[in-house]
């Protein structure tokens, strides 16, 4: 699944979208010792470095306007495409910015030895109360918090044509995996392929298939034996990472299932892989993707979307996890220059739930507190995701973003890849096993 710098939400494009989705953590061969380079500590400046440029960077300020106005704060926010290479380089020469904006964990507990804790910029105690469950973990080393999000992907998400699904009579809001799989094979003998997928993403390709096993960890095994894997306390080819992804195999293995079957899967432009539901005549409905798919769909259909897509929640394994978890990822701020009062308030500021209603307006972006004012959302089908999320039981970063870089966003997607073609569940995870860094 993943993140980096060939993620980003949608409104950057393609490329950039592949920034919040598709790449591992941040890696680097240097040590620590850097020092910030930001503003002047009470000089009224606070300098934040980011991914997102274009419209985002334009949301984003304009979120910030009326706080620089209250607190008299100047706020300049600096976008780098290169984040991830550059925070590195500007951390070790002295040169760090006052906040980081780290589109995935584990480039920012990398960096944490340089970072102010967050217990002693913010209320960590506070945001607790309002933040999706579970968020605070992954900019967590140990015990200490050094980071808090400002904006969240939601993955859990599957979408559908809504018209000819609805139209149809096909279910709207199973309540078990299972139920979904009965609903596939209804869609099946009706004739139409069940699942839209696409995998093919150049040279990230395989990542749609991470985030696919992901999910299935979490609903049959649960969050404390995700975390497990993540952490590498079980290895990659645990029993029950096989069974997780075998049940997947139901899915993506059948062709009765998948439009084009395995082939199309590997062929198929992960920006694409909905459009045949969009037809007059669907040729697949249901795609599990998370809230950045909007980006990719047909004009038409982006300017009605609530009248277009329906959306529910990716649905518990009726025997598995007891609960509801959250597969996403998101924008964690942290400070290299947490002892200056100006940083603190603008960290309390973008870490809370009064932040980005202008954003969540233009669209593209989702807070992570469950209390965040969601009349704010520019649609109904935004707003139904971000209930998904608050409803969550708990949130879980992507794998694949917590992982070291040689699995999380090598071995991992070319294992996918192999495992589509062909390979065993079992073969698959054992070959990236044997990927894992020695400690």
């Amino acid at each position: 699944m993943a993140t980096g710098q060939r993620r980003r939400l949608a409104a950057v494009g393609v490329a950039a979208t592949l920034a919040l989705i598709t790449s591992g953590c941040l890696q680097s061969d240097d040590g620590g010792g850097g020092g910030s380079g930001g503003s002047d500590d009470g000089d009224g400046k606070v300098t934040i470095l980011g991914a997102f440029g274009g419209p985002e960077k334009d949301a984003f300020e304009a979120s910030l306007k009326a706080f620089e106005d209250e607190s008299g704060i100047d706020i300049e926010y600096t976008e780098d495409t290169d984040f991830t290479t550059t925070i590195v380089q500007k951390v070790n020469s002295g040169d760090a910015p006052d906040i980081g904006l780290f589109p995935q964990p584990g480039g920012l507990i990398e960096l944490a030895d340089d970072m102010t804790p967050m217990e002693d910029v913010i209320d960590i105690g506070a945001i607790e109360e309002t933040l999706i469950p579970g968020f605070l973990d992954a900019a967590t080393a140990d015990g200490t918090v050094y980071g808090a999000p400002m904006r969240m992907a939601v993955k859990s998400i599957v979408w559908y044509p809504k018209p000819a699904y609805e139209d149809a009579g096909y279910n709207t809001e199973p309540a078990t995996f299972q139920e979904l799989m009965s609903e596939a094979d209804k869609i099946a003998a009706d004739g139409t392929k069940p699942w839209c997928m696409g995998w093919e993403s150049d040279q990230a390709t395989g990542w749609v298939g991470t985030d696919w096993l992901e999910e299935m960890v979490l609903r049959l095994h649960g969050p404390d034996v995700y975390d497990q894997w993540v952490a590498h306390e079980i290895p990659f080819n645990d029993p029950q990472i096989v069974e997780a992804l075998d049940a997947f195999g139901e899915i993506a293995k059948s062709d009765d299932m998948v439009l084009g079957g395995a082939k199309g899967i590997l062929n198929t432009g992960f920006a694409d892989a909905m459009t045949p539901a969009f037809k007059a005549e669907p040729s697949c409905y249901l795609h599990r993707q998370g809230n950045f798919a909007t980006g990719f769909y047909p004009k038409d259909v982006q300017a009605d979307l609530d009248g277009s897509v329906g959306t529910f929640y990716f649905p518990a394994y009726e025997g598995g996890y007891d609960g509801q978890p959250l597969l996403g990822g998101g924008d964690l701020a942290a400070t290299f220059n947490g002892d200056d009062d100006d940083v603190k308030e603008v960290m309390t500021f973008l870490t809370s739930d009064e932040f980005g209603g202008e954003w969540a307006q233009v669209g593209g972006w989702l807070s992570p507190h469950a209390t965040f004012d969601d009349s704010q959302y520019a649609d109904d089908t935004t707003r139904a995701i971000a209930q998904l999320a608050a409803d969550a039981d708990v949130f879980r970063f992507d794998a694949s973003d917590l992982m070291p870089k040689a699995v999380g966003s090598d071995s991992f997607w070319v294992g996918m890849v192999d495992w589509m073609g062909g390979q065993s569940s079992q073969e698959t995870l054992d070959q990236i096993e044997e990927t894992w860094p020695a400690s």
